[in-house]
């Protein structure tokens, strides 16, 4: 099964694609083993990335139920990000990215074209 593909947006700004990782399998495989790598990936339910298997380094964002950027890192091949209270969800991209799209602390993020919509503090339905 593929993972599901929208569209990411940043503070109101459509940025960039992302591959929405919202099963376990989707999560476990994340960007490993990917002929071209996704522009961004969503992985829902995660408080937490590795970089086990990575080869290049990439921008990691820790992100609160309504899609607020609560924390940003670079993550390397092989390392990991901690732990952290009030992380629901975690965002990757190729390093470099977030400085590109604009994507800071504090940040907004939202998917549209998955089906859900995840902004303005509520998860629901794309109208």
């Amino acid at each position: 099964m593929s993972s599901r593909n929208a569209r990411l947006i940043v503070d109101g700004r459509d940025v960039a694609q992302v591959v929405v990782a919202d099963t376990w399998a989707r999560r476990a495989r994340g960007m490993l083993a990917r002929r071209s790598p996704p522009e961004a990936m969503w992985f829902v339910g995660e408080s937490g990335v590795h970089g086990v298997g990575m080869t290049r380094s990439l921008d990691v964002a820790l992100l609160d139920r309504e899609g607020r950027v609560l924390a940003t890192t670079v993550l390397r091949p092989f390392g990991m990000t901690r732990p952290r209270r009030g992380v629901a969800d975690v965002l990757e991209a190729a390093r470099g990215s977030f400085d590109a799209w604009g994507l800071a602390v504090g940040s907004a993020l939202a998917r549209r074209g998955d089906g859900v919509a995840q902004a303005d503090g509520f998860r629901g339905m794309l109208t």
